[in-house]
């Protein structure tokens, strides 16, 4: 028996590839070609359907496999918001130098990228409600704290991965599972278990649909942990959950009429875009788990788009992509794509020189600098029209 997972240097070393970049290699050294200077264009040209930006991620990691290889890097800051075909990444070197590790660069900034962006899109629907991402459960263990950071880019107020300290430097949050009250066998004794052994700086977050009646748990759990009830959590089976939204303002009312009007109510279980859209005035927070573990792909490619000939580069692509290194400048909220070595006035240019002969040239920003980014932009650009 075995853990099916790669190891670090294997990854970086550019032995997890598709076979033909191993066979490319090959047929270029046969060939006698050792110097192929290249710029390789990162871009999305066909976003999910409805989807009309992204949230790029992943770029320290993609910056780590390349760390020591003679390649330049342009990028734009991790955290932006990106449109179709705009390129979030350009590789400048030999080809020979980079190109087995298309596939590691691809699968990083894929995968990170689109749940950083359905966590964003989730996020922009209801601005200023608690969102807390349980959705490790729906993924491979080995790719927990890369799913709870690209998460927690995205718009996410916290991520329930224990690991998630370690890496990115924020404390888990969570509340109760199922398990505790069905292993007790009586609720009530295990919130007050809860209640008792679990640091005093944790918020009382009890879930309250184990045995009974929703509205009954809600009731008898405020009754038990009075003032030190921070909230009540809903993680009903869509099969037992029949109106959702007017269970909950079921259960609001009735908090409210016995006093407990400060108790938060959060939503969790199998929620979508959709389902915040609809719950969103009537709960305090959600829990969002596999439809940001498992969100619809950011189809980023990578592609040859110049080739250094004769002393200059020379635009140079495959059909059905645009040739040329190209460079976005933002202006307001419209994004103008040109050459790299152009300008355009009075606008930001969005990619930056982010390594130098396989350097780093430039700080990288902590997992909270770029979600605060990421949310500043959401509120400015608002680019669902929802906040």
């Amino acid at each position: 028996m075995k853990l099916y997972i790669a190891g670090e240097e294997e990854i970086k070393n550019g032995d997890i590839t598709d076979v033909y970049f191993d066979r490319t290699f090959r047929a270029l050294t046969y060939l006698g070609l050792k110097d192929i200077r290249v710029r390789m264009e990162f871009h999305c040209y066909g976003l999910p359907n409805g989807y009309s930006w992204g949230v790029f991620s992943g770029l320290e990691e993609a910056l780590k496999l390349l760390e020591g290889r003679n390649v330049t890097v342009y990028a734009m800051d991790e955290g932006t918001i990106f449109r179709e075909i705009e390129p979030v990444m350009i590789i400048e070197g030999n080809y020979l130098d980079f190109g087995k590790l298309e596939t590691a660069l691809l699968g990083v900034l894929r995968h990170e990228s689109s749940i950083a962006t359905k966590a964003a899109r989730i996020k922009s629907m209801a601005i200023d409600k608690q969102m807390t991402f349980f959705g490790l459960r729906a993924l491979h263990p080995a790719i927990a704290p890369m799913a709870d950071r690209a998460a927690y880019i995205g718009g996410m107020d916290g991520v329930s991965g224990l690991m998630s300290e370690r890496y990115i430097g924020i404390r888990p949050s969570g509340t109760m599972p199922h398990a505790l009250m069905l292993s007790v066998g009586d609720n009530v004794t295990a919130w007050k278990a809860f209640d008792e052994s679990v640091e005093p700086d944790v918020p009382r977050v009890v879930l309250v649909d184990t045995f009974d009646d929703e509205r009954n748990e809600a009731l008898k759990a405020a009754l038990t942990l009075k003032e030190r009830l921070y909230g009540i959590r809903l993680d009903t089976p869509s099969s037992r959950r029949g109106n959702f939204k007017k269970i909950i303002k079921e259960i609001r009312w009735t908090l409210d009429i016995n006093g407990f009007t400060k108790v938060k109510i959060i939503a969790s279980g199998g929620l979508d875009e959709k389902d915040v859209m609809e719950l969103r005035d009537v709960v305090d927070g959600f829990g969002i788990g596999t439809s940001v573990a498992f969100p619809p792909s950011i189809d980023f490619s990578a592609d040859i788009v110049e080739k250094y000939e004769g002393g200059k580069w020379t635009p140079f692509t495959k059909r059905g992509k645009w040739p040329g290194a190209k460079q976005v400048f933002r202006c307001g909220n419209e994004d103008k794509i040109v050459l790299l070595d152009q300008a355009v006035d009075g606008c930001e240019p969005l990619l930056k020189p982010y390594m130098k002969d396989g350097k780093l040239v430039r700080e990288l920003p902590s997992p909270m600098q770029i979600r605060e980014k990421v949310i500043s932009q959401l509120k400015v650009m608002n680019p669902d029209g929802n906040n």
